[in-house]
């Protein structure tokens, strides 16, 4: 009766292991092609302004960082890495606030990952300033639109990105 137990148990193990793999797949497959980004790009926003922005792979490819620097505005950082089944963000922010999003990337070739809001380190209060929303959209290798959403105060503002690989 115990070698039953003990063999219902480990089987039970496999398959949550097994099902527990399985739901971080399109995690993994989506993190892949994030990772794909590495490099420097350029491009405007939608009034036009120029932007740059450099992705690299960190701390042992398990983490992504972006470097964004759009005209007249302070550095921005975003570190991206994967969490079980979904992509998380932490965003370094010139208001000295850290907002925090995952996007749960569906099976398939990916084409937009959307990043929700989850909370954020030095906010004390909904109302004041930060990135609420992420959707990043992969046109193809070497062109993506990044659409930012600021929120203040409860209105959104919406940042559009449009960005292409730089070619040296």
């Amino acid at each position: 009766m115990k070698r039953i137990a003990v063999v219902g148990l480990f089987c039970m193990l496999m398959v949550g292991g097994t099902l527990l793999a399985l739901a971080a797949l399109p995690a993994s497959a989506a993190f892949e092609k994030m990772k794909s980004l590495a490099g420097d790009w350029e491009g405007k926003s939608e009034e036009g302004d120029p932007l740059k922005s450099n992705f690299r792979v960190v701390a042992s490819n398990t983490a992504l960082l972006e470097t964004l620097k759009v005209s007249g505005m302070e550095e921005m950082l975003t570190v991206y890495s994967v969490d079980r089944n979904s992509i998380v963000l932490a965003h370094y922010c010139p208001t000295n606030n850290q907002p925090r999003m995952r996007a749960i990337p569906e099976s398939g070739d990916v084409k937009e990952l959307v990043f929700t809001f989850q909370g954020a380190g030095n906010l004390p209060s909904l109302a004041i300033g930060h990135e609420h929303e992420l959707i990043l959209e992969f046109l193809d290798k070497d062109h993506i639109i990044e659409r930012w959403t600021w929120r203040k105060d409860g209105k959104d503002q919406l940042m559009v990105y449009h960005l292409s690989r730089k070619n040296d």
